[in-house]
């Protein structure tokens, strides 16, 4: 894995370089056919689209040559991408709160050689929901504004990126289908069941009726399939397990892949002489042999742009920049490489580009779509998770037989592929249905996090509504009055609240859980970022924490922007898509369709109140936050004194869920009533446990249900760092627990646990565990000279790699283990078994353990006094 490429200044090495070629008489050479033909195609796509055919919007950039926005469509048809210049005359600009004449008076601005023209425009407060006067400074250079802005008391929408602009003003949302009429784009008008939206959003007010109807075309439309191609190269490196420099790119590139969707399976490969050969057309993969590097990336560069769509898997980071710097290194020019790097990504110039390993490292993708059934971000890691297939293990890729590297490239590629393919396209949909709620193209898509996915829909929603999109220190100045204190360190106000749990083992346990708790608050609490607090309203509601103290007063008057939208992803997810998505009447693809809707909602749904509650975010409200964690103690508090009078015991709770010992079917559905009656919130049954062993501590438990699956919470075998001895072991101890049916089993399996912990002791005191059983493994998340004050252990161990001459990049994975020296450890690659220090794995045993023997009843005393310590450690 490689660092982000930040520092190279590309586009005055393609002047450079261009300068280069126009010396060369040789290079000046008449235009390839291939390239005459593609732009032909280009200038007389519209005659086609003008007969009605449909394409796909799929990104919108700025063109900084042409001075104009470019829509990027994908044409389903003839799968291939068309390019759409504006042809509105649209230009970047921003608002002031100043007259016209008072802007005239600023030089910096009206001087400035991107300065266009003045507008008076008038937008909706959002606040008062009053029309304001604004000046709209109109420039010629989208960069402008960013220099501009800073020579006025209050630039608003300034900040914008100026393609997100131009999808706000002309009302686009990538990923839908248009038709082109005299070259502008106009939406495809979609089949919905109106009856069954009406129907759903039956009960709410005049704006989130009216939206509803706007949105559901995004979810009823098709997805178009894309045809698209995973590649992966292999670099030699004369060292082994050094990650060669992307932009040196010093070492030959020795073998490419392609898997793509059209059934390409395709290896091209460097021949090789002091490599063995073997049978290198296998497993249906066909090889190109190649004398030369050179020619090799030709042919690569030749066989993708025939792809729209092309996939990788930390693509930006090293692939394509390694292919870039190194076709450059070997005399090709940049107008050649179908690859141009951007600011901290890479773009595939004749069609779009996809990193994965930036979509899977989202934490919203991995905790909502795919129930955090990864917890590390490799392809590796990843692949296992989803897909149940993995990489082919190998020590040295340089060193590999041409047969072996083509399996072992070709497979990455592969599993790059399907990665987008699985479970009927799953994640292509996902991705697509993303695109179409948050309004953004697929590249900045997969590359931004969901905090940036929520801005830019709030954003498109004020955009279509004319309100004026607020600065943050104008929310700030009337939202920020805070109440309350916060007991976790980093929070600004009290979060959520936590019955705390008792310690033992429970019997037939049953949890309760308020579906979508916070973002069902914000919708029937009407909490927005322009409600809370307001100066004037005519209607309010007090917001009462679970004390009685008041702490915020929100107006009912008219809808706040924030509860609209939360609701109407709460409500078509709940009230629609999961129920569509089980409907026996429908076929299954469109089935699975409705569940990807679902899952996506998912996503968007419990990211809101989390965008809302940090700092970081443009429209962050720091009452509307407090306000819904004291509305969720209050509704949390409330419950289960109700459930306590009814005769239920409540074991334990956590923000949104309640563990009830022994109930019986009439009490639970008494207390599920009464929060729909006095809260109008969904209280649900979630799960049934066979039984819960409590450590006590809060989000600290050990379950297994009714199926005997399991459910481990908070503790720290469940860490992707846990060493694999410990996991190991862990895992033959949940094996035992499973074994417990009723309480007359805990006697007998409690004794087995705990000689299975002393057994543990024993194999450590004699060296019963090798280097890489031992070994931490931790991601390195940065330069290791940016860790200034504190090096954490993993640091260390990757200084002392570097120091020994092996490369250590950002997002290696560091195995080390603990050891008796100055730095307390060494990388496994430099350790030895007999510099372990045992006395730190004793307590690495100590603290994997000891929760659940707590649980259990059994004290740590009681295991340690069992074992002599004294001689154990000799």
């Amino acid at each position: 894995m490689a660092k982000q490429i930040t520092l190279f200044d590309f586009s005055s090495f393609k002047l450079e370089r261009n300068a280069q070629r126009r010396e060369e008489e040789k290079r000046e050479a008449e235009e390839p056919k291939e390239e005459t033909q593609r732009r032909r195609r280009e200038s007389n796509w519209l005659k086609e689209a003008e007969e009605g055919r449909t394409y796909y919007l799929v990104s919108v950039d700025y063109d900084g040559k042409k001075g104009k926005a470019v829509c990027k469509l994908y044409d389903p048809e003839k799968q291939e991408v068309r390019i759409l210049y504006d042809n509105t005359g649209h230009k970047s600009y921003f608002l002031v709160d100043l007259d016209p004449e008072q802007v005239r008076q600023i030089p910096k601005i009206i001087k400035d050689p991107s300065f266009d023209h003045l507008e008076v425009v008038y937008k909706i407060d959002p606040y008062s929901q009053k029309k304001i006067r604004l000046t709209k400074i109109v420039v010629k250079d989208p960069l402008a504004v960013r220099r501009m802005r800073n020579h006025v008391p209050r630039a608003y929408e300034a900040h914008i990126k100026y393609y997100n602009n131009y999808i706000y003003d002309m009302g686009l949302i990538p990923g839908m289908p248009y038709v082109v009429k005299k070259g502008r784009l106009e939406p495809v008008k979609i089949d919905v069941n109106v009856d069954e939206v009406v129907q759903a959003f039956a009960d709410a007010d005049e704006m989130t009726k009216e939206t509803a109807l706007s949105w559901a075309p995004l979810f009823e439309s098709e997805v178009p399939p894309i045809k698209r191609a995973a590649i992966d190269i292999e670099v030699y490196t004369p060292a082994m397990g050094r990650v060669p420099d992307p932009v040196k790119a010093e070492f030959p590139i020795i073998s490419i892949s392609i898997a793509g969707t059209d059934g390409t399976k395709l290896v091209l490969l460097i021949k090789r002489p002091d490599v063995g050969e073997g049978n290198v057309n296998n497993e249906g993969v066909l090889v190109e042999e190649f004398e030369t590097e050179e020619e090799l990336l030709r042919r690569f560069f030749d066989l993708v742009t025939k792809f729209p769509l092309i996939l990788t898997f930390n693509g930006d980071d090293f692939d394509i920049p390694y292919i870039i710097f190194r076709a450059l290194k070997l005399g090709l020019f940049p107008e050649e490489i179908p690859f141009d790097l951007g600011n901290r990504e890479t773009k595939f110039s004749a069609g779009f580009h996809i990193d994965l390993y930036k979509f899977f490292f989202n934490k919203a993708v991995r905790n909502y779509a795919f129930e955090g059934k990864y917890s590390e971000y490799n392809l590796d890691a990843v692949a296992s998770a989803l897909l149940g297939i993995s990489k082919i293990k190998v020590d040295s890729i340089s060193e590999l037989s041409l047969s072996k590297l083509v399996q072992y490239n070709f497979r990455d590629s592969e599993i790059t592929l399907k990665l987008t393919t699985f479970n009927n396209d799953l994640v292509w949909k996902l991705i697509i249905l993303f695109s179409r709620i948050s309004k953004l193209g697929i590249e900045e898509l997969t590359r931004t996090e969901i905090s940036a996915w929520v801005k830019n829909l709030y954003y498109w929603e004020h955009r279509q509504r004319n309100w004026l999109i607020p600065l943050k220190e104008e929310i700030l100045e009337r939202a920020s009055k805070l109440k309350t204190a916060a007991t976790i360190k980093g929070k600004g106000y009290k979060g959520a609240v936590v019955i705390n749990p008792p310690v033992g083992v429970f019997f037939n346990v049953t949890v309760l859980d308020f579906a979508s708790l916070y973002p069902s608050i914000i919708r029937n609490w009407n909490l927005s970022y322009e409600t809370v607090d307001p100066e004037e309203c005519k209607k309010i509601v007090e917001v009462k924490d679970e004390t009685g103290e008041v702490l915020h007063t929100v107006c009912m008057e008219r809808p706040g922007i924030t509860a609209v939208i939360t609701g109407l992803l709460r409500d078509f997810r709940v009230k629609i898509y999961k129920k569509k998505a089980k409907h026996s009447n429908l076929d299954q693809e469109r089935k699975m369709l409705y569940d990807v809707v679902q899952r996506g909602m998912k996503v968007f749904i419990n990211a809101t109140y989390g965008v809302f509650g940090a700092e970081t975010f443009p429209l962050y409200a720091p009452a509307v936050a407090e306000s819904v964690t004291a509305l969720g103690r209050y509704v949390i508090t409330s419950t289960v004194t109700k459930a306590r009078e009814l005769g239920l015991t409540v074991l334990y709770g956590d923000t949104d869920s309640l563990f009830i010992y022994q109930p019986t079917k009439e009490k639970l559905e008494e207390i599920v009533k009464w929060v729909k009656q006095n809260f109008n919130l969904d209280l649900e049954l979630d799960k049934s446990y066979k039984f819960v062993a409590f450590s006590g501590l809060k989000k600290n438990y050990f379950g297994v249900f009714t199926d005997n699956s399991v459910d481990i919470k908070g503790m720290l075998v469940k860490k992707r760092n846990t060493p694999e001895f410990l996991k190991e072991s862990f895992k033959e101890v949940k094996d035992l627990m499973l074994k417990i049916n009723s309480p007359s089993d805990l006697e007998n399996v409690k004794k087995e646990i705990k000689e299975k912990v002393k057994e543990v002791y024993t194999r450590l005191k004699n060296k019963g565990y090798n280097l890489d059983q031992l070994a931490f493994r931790v991601m390195l998340s940065r330069d290791i000279d940016s860790y200034t004050k504190n090096t954490p252990q993993h640091v260390k161990a990757a200084a002392l790699l570097r120091n020994f001459g092996i490369q250590v990049l950002p997002r290696d994975i560091i195995l080390f283990v603990k050891v008796k020296s100055k730095d307390g450890v060494k990388p496994v690659q430099l350790a030895k078994l007999s510099e372990v220090d045992v006395d730190k794995y004793y307590d690495a045993v100590r603290s994997t353990f000891e929760q659940l023997l707590k649980s259990l009843g059994i004290s740590w005393d009681e295991i340690a006094s069992t074992i002599s310590i004294d001689s154990f450690f000799k």
